[in-house]
Order: C-alpha cells, then sequence, then structure tokens
C-alpha cells in the first residue's frame, strides 16, 4: 500500500506561513549547497500530490506563477471554488481522508501530502499520514499559520533520519 508522506517546511517555532499568510521566509542560513538537496530526493518517490486550496492559490500565484511545478505528478486539489480544467490537475470537493484512502489502495509511489494546515489536521485525525518529513527553516516567526494546531490527539512518532544543510534541520519521522 501507498504511503501518504506529510513534506513540508516549518518554522522552528511551528509555522507555515507568516501572519499575512506568505512563506517569503523560506530560506536557510547559507545559499544551498550544490549536492542534491532533499525535494529533489523526495520528489522521486512520489507521484501524486495532494493540497488544498489556498496551498494550490500559493503555488500557482506567488510561487510558480505562470507554470505548475508539478507537471509530473497527479494534483489533487480539495477546494470548493470553480477553476478552469488544467492538465493533471484534479480539482475535487471530496474530504481529503477519503480521498488519500482510495489513493492509497491505487497503484503508484508515495502520495504527498503539500498542505495545508487543515487538510493536514483532519488527515492527522484519522491517522492517514504515515509519514512527517519536516524541513526546519532557522526563523521565529511569532505567529502566523501553525502546522499543528491545538486539539489533536496525541501521537507518538519515531525519528528515522535527520540532516542538516545551510541551516536547515530535515527530520523524517513515522508513526509509531
Amino acid at each position: 500500500m501507498r504511503k501518504a508522506v506529510l513534506f513540508i517546511a516549518v518554522s522552528l517555532d511551528g509555522y507555515i506561513a507568516d501572519q499575512n499568510g506568505k512563506v517569503d521566509w523560506l530560506n536557510g542560513q547559507e545559499p544551498r549547497e550544490e549536492s542534491e538537496d532533499s525535494y529533489s530526493q523526495f520528489i522521486q518517490t512520489v507521484d501524486t500530490v495532494v493540497m488544498g486550496g489556498r496551498t494550490y492559490r500559493q503555488v500557482a500565484e506567488e510561487l510558480a506563477p505562470g507554470q505548475w511545478p508539478y507537471q509530473e505528478l497527479a494534483s489533487y486539489v480539495v477546494t470548493h471554488r470553480e477553476y478552469p480544467p488544467a492538465d493533471n490537475i484534479h480539482f475535487t470537493s471530496q474530504n481529503p481522508c477519503e480521498l488519500v484512502e482510495e489513493l492509497k489502495k491505487q497503484p503508484g509511489k508515495d502520495i504527498w501530502v503539500c498542505g495545508g494546515a487543515e487538510i493536514t489536521r483532519q488527515l492527522m485525525e484519522k491517522e492517514l499520514i504515515d509519514e512527517y518529513d519536516l524541513s526546519v527553516i532557522p526563523i521565529l516567526l511569532g505567529s502566523g499559520i501553525r502546522l499543528f494546531g491545538n486539539g489533536l490527539p496525541p501521537m507518538p512518532l519515531r525519528l528515522t533520519h535527520m540532516e542538516q544543510a545551510g541551516g536547515i534541520a530535515r527530520l523524517i519521522y513515522i508513526r509509531w
């Protein structure tokens, strides 16, 4: 069965976006090294990406306007907004938990849970995220959109990998 992997960057104090919903703080202390980065390694393990509508708009309008960066992946955007059809992007109002459960049963590589916080929370509540691949950015934002909000039940995790580059710590955890 395929795994659902939350691969996301987070500030040291647990935010995925600042108080204005921006992510322009996503960088390390040093320029990127020439070696293959964690994204390049990770993207080879997935063939599907799942995200919420706000994350889709942020990627499409701010981070990569004019060119969808995940063209090689089957993209599922959970939203109630209407969007024009796009190649390999599936807009759906389906419950994200039901969507991920269905995708896990299909053949293929792992499923990338790209964000945002609400989709992540729903999937965590149903224990549908199998792996947490977090890149901790060396910044304290103080406020913004929290990755892990209040009200989630305790969830024991086991650290399986850690590395650092450019001041960014990459931590990979699996559920016990």
